[in-house]
């Protein structure tokens, strides 16, 4: 009888822990998905950061032989300079989290209040790109388009290189506020998973 009752008291506990693990291993995806975001975010910043391109424009109120060199370039428009102020912060942080997550998935002890920070930061983050992204986009749009109702012209049939160029990185950008909603969810179930 003694023996069946240690049987009983030690067999629960052992249930509990192999239900709350996580299915995955978390370390590994949150390390991997933030070195591909950190890796999109830098090229969507060097992109961007060498979009320029030089073209002779006629000047307005002359002949239209007239044409001096007039240069297209990210710091042209402050949605861009925002752009890159956002892609180049999310990529400090997406490094920085990878190697906390590195060295903290050594450690048994990843706590739920790590998981908690992982998660709501990767939304903050969420916002910040996906507002840059929208911002750049919006812009870039009325570059490729135009704007007829308040005459603005479009300059991507003159400045195609700057264009593709802003395009690509508004891409990445896109690719990265993608891979952040992920790690959002991944943290969000990780941390779900040690305390049910």
């Amino acid at each position: 009888k003694p023996a069946a009752v240690a049987a009983t008291t030690t067999t629960p506990p052992s249930t509990t822990v192999a239900a709350s693990k996580c299915p995955f291993n978390y370390s590994a995806v949150d390390v991997g998905l933030r070195v591909v975001l950190f890796a999109a975010a830098v090229i969507a910043v060097v992109v961007m950061a060498t979009s320029k391109q030089t073209e002779m424009v006629p000047v307005p109120g002359l002949p239209t032989s007239v044409r001096v060199p007039y240069s297209a370039e990210f710091t042209d428009s402050p949605a861009f300079v925002y752009f890159m102020a956002a892609l180049s912060t999310t990529g400090l942080y997406s490094i920085i989290t990878a190697l906390a997550s590195t060295l903290l998935g050594r450690k048994p002890s990843y706590t739920n209040t790590i998981l908690l920070a992982f998660a709501l930061m990767d939304v903050v983050f969420v916002g910040i790109v996906a507002s840059a992204t929208g911002a750049a986009g919006a812009v870039a749009y009325i570059g490729l388009r135009g704007n007829s109702h308040v005459r603005w012209d479009k300059i991507c049939n003159v400045y195609d290189e700057f264009c593709r160029h802003v395009g690509t990185a508004i891409a990445f950008s896109l690719f990265a506020a993608i891979l952040l909603v992920f790690l959002t969810m991944f943290s969000t179930f990780a941390l779900y998973k040690k305390i049910r």
